[in-house]
């Protein structure tokens, strides 16, 4: 009876043994990878205020001023037809003028672009053909100038949007 209980037993190891060996030694996954269009603009801050302070006599423009302190910075990954438009929260009055030029590595600058009229019904192009990639920390200038014959404007406040687009 010894002799079966021993051969039972080694039988039970044999089985252990062949079921270890035949176990899965890799597994796989299936992973599904997706990228969104991304557009992501971002601005440095804000210009200083803007005060045109003196001219010439005798002439009716009165001496422009610029402010070219703050930058802008873009990524996106949707294709060489995106651009960044720029617009005002509402015109300015006739005889004052804003106007912008921003620079650019990744697209092509429309140089400096008048936006005082520009609202969001009708944004002016100000950098278009901007490659896929990241453009960062690219120079945004605004020029503001005015007639004498508009006469004074008390400090306002406005609200410039700029939009990628495709």
């Amino acid at each position: 009876m010894k002799k079966s209980l021993v051969t039972l037993t080694l039988a039970g190891l044999s089985i252990l043994i062949v079921e270890s060996a035949s176990a899965q030694t890799s597994a796989t996954q299936n992973v599904t990878l997706t990228v969104n269009t991304v557009y992501k603009i971002s601005t440095s801050g804000n210009p200083s205020s803007m005060i045109v302070t003196t001219g010439t006599a005798g002439t009716d423009a009165l001496s422009s001023v610029s402010d070219n302190s703050t930058t802008y910075s873009i990524t996106q990954n949707y294709g060489n037809t995106v651009k960044l438009t720029a617009n005002l929260d509402a015109a300015l009055s006739a005889g004052y003028a804003l106007q912008l030029n921003m620079a650019s590595s990744k697209g092509t600058s429309a140089g400096t672009v008048d936006i005082s009229n520009a609202t969001s019904g009708s944004a002016v192009n100000v950098v278009t053909a901007v490659n896929r990639g990241a453009d960062a920390g690219q120079m945004i200038t605004y020029t503001f100038s005015a007639l004498a014959s508009a006469g004074m404007l008390s400090s306002t406040n406005k609200t410039v949007t700029f939009t990628l687009t495709n």
